[in-house]
């Protein structure tokens, strides 16, 4: 068994599974999951809300798994949901003001659950976690039209 728990992979998944866990039953106390949060969150912080499309490519989802998280959500009277004049194919997804409410609670109820995760690291460990973790992020997303 010790090289499964010397695989990074591994090591990866069961970390993101138990910080998921702890982060979904904690939003539990606000009616969201880890999911639901991301596309409220995101809806929230982007100025004129964000394209269905692009909170599938910023959450690394099938844009069918966004749609029915913002069914969700618009159904909570958390987002809305709109199609721009220029191309009405477009869905942009922008929080409510119960959504931005609703996100702020969430937010702390989040950061809660995610420092109890990793209450074994230090500040500063974390700070580096965090570095790396969007390194590797950032090094392995698709390159776009122009990159």
């Amino acid at each position: 068994m010790d090289g499964l728990t010397e695989d990074l992979g591994f090591l990866l998944a069961r970390v993101s599974a138990e910080v998921t866990r702890a982060t979904n039953a904690a939003l539990a106390e606000a009616g969201l999951r880890v999911r639901q949060y991301s596309v409220l969150a995101l809806a929230s912080d982007t100025p004129g809300g964000a394209t269905q499309r692009d909170l599938a490519q910023l959450l690394g989802l099938d844009p069918s798994q966004v749609v029915a998280l913002v069914d969700e959500l618009a159904a909570a009277g958390l987002v809305s949901r709109s199609a721009p004049e220029a191309d009405r194919r477009t869905r942009i997804v922008a929080a409510t003001e119960a959504g931005r409410q609703a996100r702020e609670c969430a937010a702390a109820l989040a950061q809660r659950a995610v420092g109890a995760s990793l209450q074994t690291l230090t500040g500063e460990d974390q700070a580096a976690l965090r570095s790396l973790l969007s390194r590797v992020l950032a090094g392995s997303e698709p390159a776009g039209p122009g990159k």
